[in-house]
């Protein structure tokens, strides 16, 4: 019997680059002979509903061609079923599939998929969602806010042109943290709360996350004056921050962050690159909850 294969794609994702990906897909695995269907959401809460519809058919995969937006949609329906999750990343970041090192090239992501083996991940209940990546919270969420009305996808560099927007405004925020009940208060730029270590397009802004460990990784980065925020913000690339006196770095299970704007400017936490919800935000890590075709 043929394997039954739901690809679901996001056309624009990448300049246009998902709608090629996605055909060349969809001919690599049916010239493979599997039985493929295919599927576009026309919104984000479409998408969402059209991968649960999908998995309540119970495919051999879902497997989704896009960036990180689109997994993020998809990740709502497969957490705590048996439908694996193929991620063939054609977006502008992708750091979910720079996670789980998935191939890039078609020929492979087809075999991947068609092969089956898997591996369990962890993934974060927060803001009645689920998400794979990093949750964002202040400086870097309100860089997420500018980024996500930008007209066009550049990849990195649409972060550091938000980031340089941004910093001129920015005034660091009141924050509570209490990681598995030990409590942090102070005046930070930003709390990073990561399963995976990357996001932004491959920023590693939670170099020590594992996403099978069971663990969150907490990167909160204390207040600075602006001029020291934009020496230190290049340490993001590769991780190295968090070896910095600025910066304060928790682990644990569950995650709660807090921080009343003093401009009733309402502080939203960011996930997957997706806007999640307003603050106060707890995070819950799901172990093994989703199997990632790798």
């Amino acid at each position: 019997m043929a394997q039954q294969i739901a690809l679901l794609v996001n056309p624009a994702a990448g300049r246009g680059r998902s709608a090629v990906v996605g055909a060349r897909l969809l001919s690599a695995l049916r010239g493979r002979g599997a039985d493929v269907s295919v599927h576009i959401g026309r919104s984000p809460a479409d998408t969402v509903r059209l991968a649960r519809d999908v998995v309540a058919e119970g495919p051999d995969a879902l497997a989704v061609v896009g960036g990180d937006g689109l997994v993020h949609g998809a990740l709502q329906a497969v957490v705590g079923t048996d439908v694996p999750l193929g991620i063939v990343p054609a977006g502008t970041g992708n750091d979910i599939a720079r996670a789980f090192a998935v191939p890039r090239s078609v020929p492979e992501a087809a075999e991947a998929i068609l092969n089956g083996r898997t591996t369990d991940a962890d993934t974060v209940a927060a803001g009645g969602r689920y998400y794979l990546s990093v949750l964002a919270c202040g400086f870097d969420s309100r860089v997420n806010e500018r980024v996500n009305g930008f007209r066009f996808g550049l990849g990195r560099m649409n972060y550091l042109i938000g980031l340089a927007a941004e910093l001129s405004s920015f005034s660091p925020l009141p924050f509570t943290v209490e990681v598995d009940g030990e409590r942090l208060e102070a005046e930070g730029m930003l709390v990073a709360v990561g399963n995976t270590s990357s996001y932004g397009g491959g920023m590693r802004v939670c170099p020590g996350a594992v996403a099978d460990d069971g663990l969150l990784e907490v990167v909160f980065v204390h207040a600075v004056p602006r001029a020291s925020f934009l020496r230190f913000f290049p340490h993001v690339f590769d991780g190295s921050h968090t070896g910095l006196d600025e910066v304060t770095v928790l682990r644990g299970r569950t995650v709660a962050i807090s921080a009343p704007d003093r401009a009733a400017r309402p502080v939203v936490g960011y996930a997957d690159g997706e806007r999640l919800a307003e603050l106060p935000i707890t995070c819950e890590v799901v172990p093994r909850s989703v199997r990632v075709l790798t």
